[in-house]
């Protein structure tokens, strides 16, 4: 197997080159030759991401915000997004490497399709600078996914090579447009019209949440055909050009909203008056598909709340490195480590975890995945968006508070993280509709004993440590909690849901981290003891300081990855 070689020997920053685990993790899925190409490109994209591309978003998120250009000189409504030229330049660089195109096109390099590891590999780096335009990333991916997977070869081949472009033709990005103001969450109550015309439908109606209004060169609407069934059976997927022969097709944008963070990512409340439009697939499935879609963007949100905990420890750990106070580095306080160590347990195996959840989507896209595994699939997706989400609030916190007063301030990245990482546990879902999810999961396929089973079979592939013995407990004892929730009544079920996802994702992960203990060994022992004993409050007062004990060893750790060069012929092991 190809071992990744370690970090340059150079001061420049690179988010990649130093992240031991994610290098694992792409160690462990990705063949030979596709991951000599990803580690390369990788690393370059690391290096953008932490130079270029981390620069322009602070200068979008402070001065050059996106703007809505209502009407030309002569009072015409050319509903125009304006964005600053640093923008566009990372769109071109972000979209050229594939991290839409290659999921659904060759990689030329390699004569076949890439994956979603590695896709989301690339969003990981990207959001540790730009989680905001990570959306229309994110809103690409959704409807290439739909166009992909749903169109007829008409309407495919219209927009799908320009959804996927890698440089090759013109980049169209995508949009997904649910939010209505009448519905909300409630997509059912929906009232956007569909009118039946020469070239295939009109649309008519509002859309009043619309992310990346004016960027992108077509939309996915839900609408609803005149004459169709009220509620969410009635609506249909439909294709829409912003443009149509060099003209805005029938589209206005009635104003862009402002945002507490993302600011990178115009939103803005669209006007749909005659908009031509096409049917994708089935008439009567329009919300299946886009719930489809809708899970794909959860995984896209837990990609960026990784993003935003990885880069909040890493601006927190070095800040303490370098500061002094009462005589001393902050990271010679016991208090610092503790706080740095349960950080860094936490997003490592978060992290493991959420591409652990990325390698069954990969098959579940393939159609090579069991029906229990396709409820696990989506059992997955629910808590480990709502975990990650949370987390991200949490770990952009602890970064502002580690650097005191100057956490506070514009000029240091911490508050744009907290900013950027606050939407994150309402795009896609809340914690409620999340926890509706599960309610529906559970009452309809049993995914409770799904995801046991799962973990029991995991945990029982380990040798048997006292951790492992202690996860295996806190397994039966969920099991029996979940079984009792599913013979709840509704109230009783939505009053439970959330607090039990929470159980699930730390049940969850701390099971990776058991695994990459065994597995991996060397920092990932000591990160798995602590991740345990936070997880499950083991630890008595006056115990052993295990965060402190281990520090050293932790930390020295850290900028140290495998030596060897992937690039000689002799790497295998």
């Amino acid at each position: 197997m190809v071992v990744l070689k370690g970090p340059a020997p150079t001061g420049e920053r690179n988010f990649y080159d130093r992240d031991k685990t994610l290098k694992k993790i792409l160690e462990e899925r990705l063949p030979e030759d596709f991951l000599q190409y990803a580690d390369r490109e990788l690393n370059s994209f690391g290096k953008l991401t932490a130079g270029d591309i981390d620069e322009r978003a602070r200068h979008t998120d402070r001065e050059g915000q996106p703007r809505l250009e209502k009407y030309d000189r002569l009072g015409e409504d050319i509903s125009r997004v304006w964005v600053n030229e640093g923008y566009k330049k990372t769109v071109e660089e972000t979209y050229g490497t594939g991290i839409v195109g290659f999921v659904h096109k060759e990689i030329p390099e390699l004569g076949r399709k890439g994956n979603y590891v590695y896709s989301f590999a690339q969003g990981y780096l990207l959001s540790q600078s730009e989680p905001g335009f990570y959306c229309p990333v994110t809103l690409t991916m959704a409807t290439a996914y739909l166009l992909d997977h749903y169109a007829d070869e008409g309407v495919k081949s219209r927009f799908l090579p320009h959804v996927c472009a890698t440089g090759d033709t013109e980049l169209f990005e995508g949009a997904t447009f649910l939010t209505e103001r009448q519905g909300g969450s409630d997509v059912g109550a929906n009232v956007v019209k569909a009118v039946p015309s020469e070239e295939g439908y009109r649309l008519y109606g509002e859309k009043y949440f619309a992310s990346n209004a004016g960027m992108a060169g077509v939309a996915m609407v839900l609408a609803r055909i005149e004459g169709a069934q009220e509620g969410s059976k009635g609506l249909t997927l439909f294709a829409v050009p912003w443009k149509v022969d060099g003209q805005l097709n029938g589209i206005r944008i009635r104003r862009l909203k402002d945002k507490l963070g993302v600011r990178a990512v115009p939103s803005g409340e669209v006007e749909f008056d005659g908009a031509q439009a096409f049917v994708v697939g089935d008439p009567k499935a329009g919300l299946k598909y886009m719930m489809e879609a809708l899970n794909l963007s959860r995984i896209c949100n837990a990609v960026a709340s990784i993003g935003i905990m990885k880069r909040a420890l890493d601006e927190a750990a070095e800040y303490a490195e370098r500061r002094n106070a009462f005589g001393q580095k902050l990271t010679d306080f016991p208090m610092v480590q503790d706080s740095l160590m349960k950080l860094r347990a936490k997003q490592d195996f978060e992290t493991a975890a959420i591409f652990d959840l990325i390698g069954l989507y990969d098959r579940v896209t393939a159609k090579e995945a069991t029906p229990e595994e396709q409820v696990l699939n989506r059992l997955l997706i629910a808590i480990l968006k709502k975990e990650s989400a949370e987390q991200a609030i949490h770990f952009s916190h602890e970064a502002i508070e580690m650097h005191g007063g100057n956490g506070y301030i514009e000029d240091f990245v911490t508050p744009r993280l907290l900013r950027d990482a606050q939407v994150l546990t309402v795009w896609e879902g809340t914690a409620n509709i999340l926890g509706l999810e599960l309610i529906r999961l559970v009452n309809k396929f049993g995914a409770h004993d799904i995801f046991i089973r799962h973990i029991e079979e995991r945990l029982g592939k380990l040798q048997p440590t006292g951790d492992v013995v202690l996860v295996q407990e806190k397994a039966k004892g969920l099991h029996a909690e979940l079984t009792v929730f599913a013979g709840f009544d509704a109230a009783l079920q939505s009053f439970d849901a959330k607090p039990l996802m929470q159980k699930m994702a730390q049940l969850f992960e701390n099971t990776i981290a058991l695994e990459w203990s065994e597995k991996h060994g060397g920092i990932y022992t000591p990160l798995s003891e602590i991740f345990t004993e936070m997880t499950w409050g083991t630890r008595q007062t006056g115990g052993e300081m295990k965060t402190m004990n281990y520090f050293e060893e932790v930390m020295a750790d850290k900028n140290h990855v495998q030596e060897k060069n992937l690039n000689d012929p002799d790497n295998k092991k």
